[in-house]
């Protein structure tokens, strides 16, 4: 589609749930407004997932950076990922702005990882693709220190 520009100037990485040995419970990015890029794509990656645990995740949507009003995207949950054959995985869940309640006023999205039963090593990230308004790269979080 843009065959001189970078990868990187077509992505951002807008949030992260950074990798650790996650306990059971849940985590979240922040909410991230869909306005400045065509999609969003959440990456979701497992390391040794502890003994019998379960890995789920999904993305919810909501009318502000506050989460007003937070509700589950349909159909933009995971099959559970569990410890049988969930080591060291990765998962992709793609969203759109027009798949969100935007008639309602929905225009914040999150991405939510629940670990159950035990820690596990689990990691994620919410990439901003195509951006509205190039380059991407203009857009990435803090915690990116170096694009080469």
């Amino acid at each position: 589609m843009f065959p001189n520009s970078k990868a990187s100037e077509l992505l951002t990485i807008l949030a992260t749930i950074d990798p650790v040995s996650q306990a059971a419970g849940t985590v979240t990015t922040g909410w991230l407004s869909v306005a400045n890029h065509h999609a969003l794509v959440a990456v979701i990656q497992t390391g040794a997932l502890g003994t019998s645990a379960t890995l789920d995740a999904k993305l919810q949507q909501a009318m502000d950076s506050s989460g007003t009003s937070a509700k589950d995207i349909t159909g933009k949950a995971l099959t559970q990922i569990v410890k049988a054959t969930g080591d060291n995985k990765q998962a992709l869940i793609n969203v759109k702005p027009e798949d969100l309640d935007t008639v309602n006023g929905f225009g914040f999205v999150r991405l939510s990882l629940t670990v159950g039963v035990a820690a596990s090593l689990a990691s994620a990230q919410v990439l901003g693709v195509n951006p509205r308004f190039a380059p991407a790269d203009a857009s990435n979080q803090a915690a990116v220190v170096q694009i080469l």
